[in-house]
């Protein structure tokens, strides 16, 4: 196997930071150009910001679609461009509703909602990234969309300030300042984000991330222990542990049928598969040539069959 760092790495992103320079940062701090992440979070948010490392990189095309968790602290009175406090401002109202209409509002935003993505964001349309345009005073129309709110929670921080903290719980691509900037027009006063923390991104939770401060301190052996393996990413999948004849197959890109391996799993369905205990791919169940079974869309540990055949060699 190669030496050189592989793995996911829990980072809490500091604010004034894009997730683009965090990960500039780690390629320099784990010595490879191999880097990326899986979820941005805007200059302004903090939390948890899971980093790609390595082999782990190949695997970012492939992640479910992760719920996320976030407490954001909500500004009513206030609308703006951006959909956050720190944008051009719009509107001011001083007529700010009670604490028990906040705390009632939450029911209207549980379960699937319509969401239409705000102009200051990533998302392309035409090949062109919304805040782009939006920088230029291009505005267009863009289509709302479906996302889940999966819990809701609303905590009063001053009612006569107009200022709450909201826990969410919410699937991915839910923009939490739209959120926000939602529930003050539903209160007919207008609202926008004041602050975001992400405190959890899928598996990975807020108490298990490390700070680039404290990845300067340490030394590499030290930072290389901060990388989870690369099959946490996919530890809502189950797990599929071949035997050696089947392994060999299945790296070489062979279809592995159930009714050689005496087992049945859902069809269209994506499982973590491996071989000598190694993590090595991720499959998808499906039908094939000869019926049911399991293929590899993706590896990510190769193996020196030819090597092994001759003298015993191990994952490469």
């Amino acid at each position: 196997m190669s030496n050189e760092f592989s793995g996911v790495l829990c980072l809490y992103k500091e604010q004034g930071m894009t997730s683009h320079d965090a990960v500039n940062k780690i390629r320099r701090l784990y010595n490879t150009k191999q880097v990326g992440h899986t979820g941005t979070l805007d200059p302004m948010a903090t939390g948890v910001l899971p980093i790609l490392v390595g082999r782990a990189v190949k695997a970012g095309e492939y992640l479910s679609s992760d719920d996320k968790s976030y407490v954001a602290l909500l500004k009513l009175g206030l609308t703006t461009d951006t959909e956050d406090i720190w944008g051009k401002t719009l509107t001011v109202s001083e007529a700010l509703p009670k604490k028990e209409e906040v705390f009632a509002i939450k029911e209207r935003f549980l379960g699937e909602i319509l969401q239409t993505p705000p102009m200051y964001s990533a998302l392309k349309v035409g090949g062109k990234k919304l805040c782009d345009l939006a920088r230029t005073g291009v505005e267009i129309e863009r289509q709302a969309r479906p996302v889940f709110i999966k819990s809701l929670e609303i905590e009063e921080v001053s009612e006569s300030e107009g200022l709450y903290k909201v826990y969410a719980s919410v699937s991915k691509g839910t923009y939490i300042r739209t959120l926000c900037a939602d529930m003050g027009r539903a209160l007919s006063c207008g609202g926008a984000m004041a602050g975001l923390e992400r405190t959890a991104s899928g598996p990975f939770k807020k108490e298990d991330t490390v700070t680039l401060a404290q990845l300067e301190e340490m030394t590499s052996e030290e930072r290389g222990s901060r990388l989870l393996p690369l099959e946490s990413l996919f530890s809502d999948l189950p797990a599929l542990r071949l035997p050696e004849f089947y392994g060999r197959l299945c790296s070489s890109g062979c279809p592995i049928y159930f009714k050689k391996l005496g087992i049945s799993l859902p069809i269209g369905r994506r499982v973590r598969l491996y071989r000598r205990e190694v993590f090595f791919a991720l499959g998808q169940t499906g039908v094939y040539e000869e019926g049911e079974g399991v293929k590899a869309i993706k590896q990510f540990v190769l193996f020196n069959d030819k090597e092994d055949s001759q003298k015993g060699g191990t994952p490469c």
